[in-house]
């Protein structure tokens, strides 16, 4: 009888305990994201706290690229201001031939020295970030090819920098004139229409426009709506995360990659007037994308003269 009872509590207790393993459910986790929160990293980029620690020193020149009316409304302290038109051949109007396109050495280095930018000093150039059109990209883009060797775009543009409390200021600095030679235009990274449409099918070409300028409205002037023919649509705002920094090295690659770009192609990429897309192809040659092209005479100039697709 005693052995019964034994027996009969074993059992039970067997009972309870497969009962409770059979109900436990195991713990989940929420999948993370192990790139969320990463800052890219690239040759051309800094984040606001290096600017915190290299403002004011003198071989360094702050340059706002929003312009004069944005900086004063605020701007980091000694920072000139400085827009990419100034830097560019602009006469005439868009879509004229070569309308857009970087000055001609003589002309580029009397404007660069008029606004003391020379290459004796780090360069590092500050815009909108996601909110603007990547001014800050197409004149980093345009000192690079006039042979600037350290030249730096802001990550997180003018906001970050307020954030990180730097002392901003109402108006920009007054440019202090330098002497500067550019004796050649290195064109690495850069196609005119020509070039491109003498050899279009070696290239793949992107376009970094907005959704309704892809799709085929004309809102800035543009002579037709379209895209050029078989342009892979990448938008420059796909670069960023809302608070304005660039995505991660692995998830802009990701971007590139999933749009079936490689880093053995020859890319070319392209918005209205080569702003946006300059600041797309810095990002590109960062991320490995060595064989990438901005080209500056870009849509206004394409859509003048050549077929588009819709």
């Amino acid at each position: 009888m005693k052995i019964s009872r034994i027996l009969v509590l074993i059992l039970v207790l067997s009972m309870v305990v497969a009962g409770c393993a059979a109900n436990e459910q195991p713990e989940v986790t929420e999948p993370v994201d192990s790139n969320e929160g990463s800052a890219f990293e690239g040759k051309y980029l800094v984040n606001a706290e290096y600017v915190k620690s290299a403002s004011g020193k003198d071989n360094v020149l702050l340059i706002d690229a929003r312009g004069a009316d944005a900086a004063k409304e605020g701007t980091v302290e000694g920072a000139i201001a400085v827009v990419w038109q100034t830097l560019a051949d602009v006469e005439g109007k868009p879509g004229d031939p070569m309308w857009g396109t970087i000055l001609e050495p003589a002309t580029l280095s009397e404007t660069l020295s008029n606004l003391g930018i020379s290459k004796d000093k780090e360069i590092i150039i500050f815009g909108a970030a996601q909110k603007g059109w990547g001014d800050e990209g197409r004149i980093a883009w345009e000192l690079i090819a006039a042979g600037f060797e350290n030249v730096k775009m802001v990550d997180g543009g003018f906001a970050s920098l307020s954030d990180a409390e730097l002392n901003i200021v109402k108006g920009a600095a007054e440019p202090v004139p330098a002497e500067v030679v550019v004796s050649e235009i290195n064109n690495a990274h850069n196609i005119n229409t020509d070039a491109l449409a003498a050899d279009y099918d070696s290239y793949k070409v992107v376009d970094v426009r907005a959704d309704e300028e892809y799709e085929g409205e004309v809102l800035y002037g543009e002579a037709n709506g379209g895209y050029l023919p078989g342009a892979i649509h990448i938008k420059y705002t796909d670069l960023f995360k809302e608070d304005g920094t660039l995505k991660s090295n692995e998830d802009i690659t990701k971007i590139f990659a999933d749009a079936g770009l490689s880093k053995d192609d020859k890319i070319v990429t392209y918005c209205t007037a080569g702003i946006r897309s300059a600041y797309m192809q810095l990002v590109l040659e960062m991320a490995g994308f060595e064989n990438s092209y901005n080209y500056d005479e870009s849509f206004y100039r394409w859509s003048a003269v050549n077929e588009l697709e819709k």
